[in-house]
């Protein structure tokens, strides 16, 4: 090798030790988003690739000897730093959280859910605080510490779950309430266990447990609204400009969350999730910009988290638990949860299929890791020698990766042979029901594929329901299609109306459900680009089948006698049959290939129909006895 080379390699080592704590810092978000991207493409749990990434960092470099090199002090320092940064990133995630709550997805899964955040918690703590007591021989008082802990189960594990798995309505929506809601109920019980167990003295009497829960109840509650009135009477009288909404709401949820935890001790987990569900429900403002903000900072905040913790875990550790450790994990995953699941479903009206899938999913995430590592970092600080709070830390973590591994490689599936979910959902929401729309939604019906026609004109609503079709009455831009349609097994939107606008926005508004890759419109009527156009480019989605193909030459085409028509290809009629028998003008908009896949023509990407597909086209004239 050169000498030049070397002396080049061992500089930029050098470089490398001199300014470590700043490239670690730097790495850690990088190395979060790709595990987020790996784990979309694979379609894989986020989490598990997150962790990995923190295990493989933190074999290369420790986090804590970095600190005690650039500020001198001893390696104490990076679980004291790290704790309140934990702390309030979880903060930052539930008010996200919170913000994707809807009061009106209660009227299905309320009574569920306030049955598991209750009876379902104290079923959970007990059963774990037994499993733990006997497989690892812990104190009773550690014991009940680790089953308050894994109370929780966490919308940074639930969240990406649901996205990926997609399943119905009803219980989409419990699980999403449960998973969100159940944080700080489990916060707020392993405070309380800690402080009985470790901190008080002698037994307990009533007001020692009434008391606490109340005033988190008051201080959660009380703060949340009213940060919630106040944020919303500065934008309701725009004293805020639209430039800072998003950093705002961000500031006082911190600042309230810091408040709360101030006043009492873990309440601030109750005030930010409860500060999220107000905003979200309020009608005088609209906070979607804000939404998205916070979803794309909860993103970023839960990579960065569960890479650095992984990076400070010592697998060791955790492969120190032994057989006690996978046994534990299946008391947790084949007892506890479904006898949780059980006792909190009596007398609903979930059917079997629901109360299943719900008895299989509880994966851990972000805020068990917080609290065990918090919990840890206390016992050691109040010298507290008498029990070894190591256990704490491998056995979350263990839980963390065996539940969301589980859970995570077999939820979807379970829903598919539940038929609760489609993870790849190959039903169209159609914006727009004039008649030509509704034959080529008929075509897709009649093959299987779910469709909605959203339609404000109550004549063609009436005729697509006549016709067997599902179709609503409503603005496809209004909150009823969002908040109360069900919209299980859709996984396209064709906005196909007459108003340019319109479509735009819907485009926008279902970008966020569908993906951006799965919402379409047809062209403009005015095609114009640059800045005179009659939509502009960031507005747009997808241009469907073909330039001029808008709403007026469907429109005019078809009451020229063209209609759309399905076609299979096969050996003995391939495309260049079609072609022959319906002309080169015939335009064809979308492909179903064999195992029922949709692909749709777009004006940038044409779409090419193969031997066994279904060619789903525009056409002037067919002769008889055509396929």
């Amino acid at each position: 090798m050169p000498e030049w080379t070397v002396a080049a390699w061992h500089e930029l080592a050098e470089r490398l030790h001199e300014q470590a704590l700043f490239f670690y810092l730097a790495g850690v978000p990088l190395l979060g988003v790709l595990a987020q991207w790996l784990a979309w493409r694979l379609r894989l749990p986020s989490i598990l690739l997150l962790l990995g990434f923190g295990l493989a960092l933190g074999a290369w470099i420790d986090p804590d000897r970095l600190l005690e090199q650039v500020t001198g002090a001893d390696k104490s320092i990076g679980p004291r730093l790290l704790s309140p940064v934990v702390a309030l990133s979880v903060a930052v995630i539930l008010f996200e959280g919170g913000l994707t709550l809807k009061l009106a997805e209660l009227r299905e899964a309320g009574r569920v859910v306030f049955r598991l955040i209750t009876i379902g918690a104290m079923v959970t703590w007990s059963l774990t605080t037994v499993a733990a007591w006997w497989l690892f021989e812990l104190d009773l008082r550690m014991a009940a510490l680790v089953g308050a802990i894994l109370v929780v189960t966490g919308p940074t594990v639930v969240a990406p779950l649901l996205r990926q798995i997609r399943p119905s309505r009803r219980v989409g929506s419990t699980v999403k309430w449960e998973g969100i809601v159940i944080d700080p109920v489990g916060a707020v019980l392993a405070v309380l266990v800690f402080n009985q167990a470790f901190v008080g003295h002698g037994p307990p009497e009533w007001s020692d447990l009434v008391w606490p829960i109340a005033r988190t109840a008051v201080v959660g509650v009380g703060f949340g609204l009213l940060v919630a009135w106040l944020l919303v009477r500065l934008l309701k009288r725009y004293w805020v400009p639209d430039f800072l909404h998003g950093v705002l709401f961000l500031t006082f949820a911190l600042a309230i969350f810091a408040a709360s935890n101030l006043l009492q001790p873990e309440s601030g987990l109750v005030t930010v999730t409860v500060l999220g569900i107000a905003l979200a429900n309020q009608k005088s403002v609209p906070i979607h910009h804000v939404a998205e903000f916070k979803e794309h900072l909860g993103v970023l905040l839960i990579s960065c988290l569960f890479v650095v913790l992984g990076s400070r875990l010592e697998p060791r550790q955790v492969l120190a638990l032994g057989w006690p450790g996978l046994a534990f994990l299946a008391v947790l995953v084949l007892v506890v949860r479904p006898a949780a699941v059980l006792c909190s479903t009596l007398g609903s009206r979930l059917n079997w299929r629901e109360r299943t899938f719900l008895a299989f999913l509880a994966p851990r995430g972000i805020v068990a890791a917080a609290v065990s590592s918090v919990f840890a970092l206390e016992m050691r600080s109040a010298g507290i020698l008498e029990v070894d709070p190591n256990p704490l830390v491998p056995i979350t973590f263990l839980v963390i990766v065996g539940t969301v591994a589980i859970y995570g490689l077999l939820a979807a599936p379970l829903a598919r042979w539940l038929r609760l979910a489609d993870p790849r959902p190959q039903g169209v929401l159609f914006a727009g029901a004039e008649p030509w729309v509704r034959q080529l939604a008929g075509l897709l019906h009649r093959d299987g594929h779910a469709v909605l026609l959203v339609d404000t004109n109550f004549a063609n609503v009436a005729a697509a329901r006549m016709e067997g079709l599902r179709a609503e009455c409503t603005s496809v831009l209004s909150e009823y299609v969002r908040e109360e349609l069900d919209l299980g097994g859709l996984g396209r939107m064709l906005a196909m109306t007459s108003n340019d606008g319109v479509n735009a926005l819907a485009v926008r508004e279902f970008a966020h459900i569908f993906g951006r890759s799965n919402a379409y419109q047809l062209p403009a009527k005015d095609e114009r680009s640059g800045v005179r156009a009659s939509v502009g480019s960031h507005l747009r989605g997808r241009i469907l089948f073909g330039h001029g193909l808008n709403h007026g030459e469907l429109a005019s085409r078809t009451q020229q006698g063209w209609r759309f028509k399905r076609t299979p290809l096969t050996a003995e009629f391939g495309m260049a049959d079609f072609r022959r028998q319906h002309g080169e003008n015939a335009v064809i908009l979308l492909v179903r290939d064999s195992a029922g896949n949709l692909r749709i023509a777009t004006a940038d990407a044409a779409v090419t129909p193969q031997r066994g597909e279904v060619v789903y086209a525009l056409v002037q004239t067919t002769t008889e006895g055509s396929p």
